[in-house]
């Protein structure tokens, strides 16, 4: 997979952090919307994001949400509501502003194949043994795969960017 040592993940396209120095850099606390919040403001998108200078969306709770699903629905949920969401997001600021979902055991849960780049993501007890396609459900293996997101002086990935979905 591609690494990404810009900063542009900051400021435009779909994110999946778990480093909490890399959410630091970009949020507070205080500047987090629950997912039930992104799905709520997606009816009316604000003039100014929260985060970053206006730049950034950042959302925490994906990874609850999917736990609490058995695998089939939380696959279905993902590429139905979240996705819609994502898609929501990108066409109401043409792209030029920044989704990120805060995954904090993200690093544990993501396994990308190294040989396809597919991306897949861990259930959780009782479904453990399960993964969701992520990558098929979310971006539909296009041409262009997420890149690792890595922080100036770090080797290891604080999560995976991808400019647009489609």
């Amino acid at each position: 997979m591609r690494q990404h040592r810009d900063t542009v993940w900051q400021r435009r396209g779909i994110s999946w952090l778990w480093s909490a120095e890399a959410l630091a850099s970009v949020a507070n606390a205080a500047e987090v919307l629950s997912l039930r919040q992104l799905f709520q403001v997606c009816r009316s998108w604000p003039d100014e994001l929260p985060s970053n200078g206006g730049n950034t969306l950042v959302v925490a709770g994906l990874d609850a949400c999917l736990d609490l699903l058995r695998p089939e629905d939380a696959e279905t949920w993902l590429g139905g509501e979240v996705k819609e969401a994502i898609l929501a997001f990108q066409e109401a600021f043409s792209g030029e502003l920044a989704l990120i979902f805060w995954l904090p055991d993200g690093k544990r849960r993501f396994h990308i194949n190294s040989a396809t780049d597919a991306v897949t993501w861990r259930c959780a007890a009782p479904h453990s043994a399960d993964s969701l396609d992520f990558g098929r459900v979310l971006w539909g293996e296009a041409h262009e795969y997420p890149q690792e997101i890595l922080l100036a002086g770090h080797e290891a990935a604080a999560g995976l960017f991808h400019g647009h979905i489609s």
